[in-house]
């Protein structure tokens, strides 16, 4: 375990976030490297394989990215043969994103990556635990929601 820092203290469900977060980031890219994903990618191709071919400008809210982020994701996709672009039919400066025929194995492998990451993570855990955990979660999730739609 990481010793806390001091200042932390006071922050421990803060603290504990981030550390989470960043190993769970960590270990997902290692278990992506093996399909030829980066971390996030999976999340655009989870949205195209189940909306199908999608405005690069709603992935990005979906997705709460950033245009530089996703154009640099999708062109990654685009180069590794899971996804075609092309412009619009009703709006010439919109770019659509749909999944390559060849993304549809690559499907497989990322439900299988993420069983292994869910496990990996969850453990030995009891469906309780499990169950608990995940609404401890949305509970965060909700508050930090509320706080950044106040601040927006």
């Amino acid at each position: 375990m990481v010793p806390v820092p001091a200042f932390a203290h006071a922050a421990p469900i803060s603290h504990g976030i981030f550390r989470v977060a960043r190993l769970h980031r960590m270990i997902a890219g290692q278990l992506l490297r093996r399909v030829g994903l980066h971390p996030g990618q999976e999340l655009v191709m989870m949205h195209l394989w189940e909306r199908g071919p999608q405005r690069q400008i709603d992935l990005i809210r979906l997705l709460d990215s950033d245009a530089a982020t996703m154009t640099r994701s999708v062109r990654r996709l685009e180069q590794a043969g899971f996804v075609r672009r092309r412009p619009s039919d009703t709006d010439k400066r919109a770019v659509i994103v749909e999944p390559t025929a060849a993304s549809l194995a690559l499907r497989r492998e990322v439900e299988q990556v993420w069983v292994e990451l869910e496990g990996i993570t969850a453990g030995d855990a009891t469906a309780e635990e499990r169950a608990a955990a995940l609404c401890v979660m949305e509970r965060l999730e909700q508050q930090l929601t509320r706080w950044a739609a106040a601040e927006r």
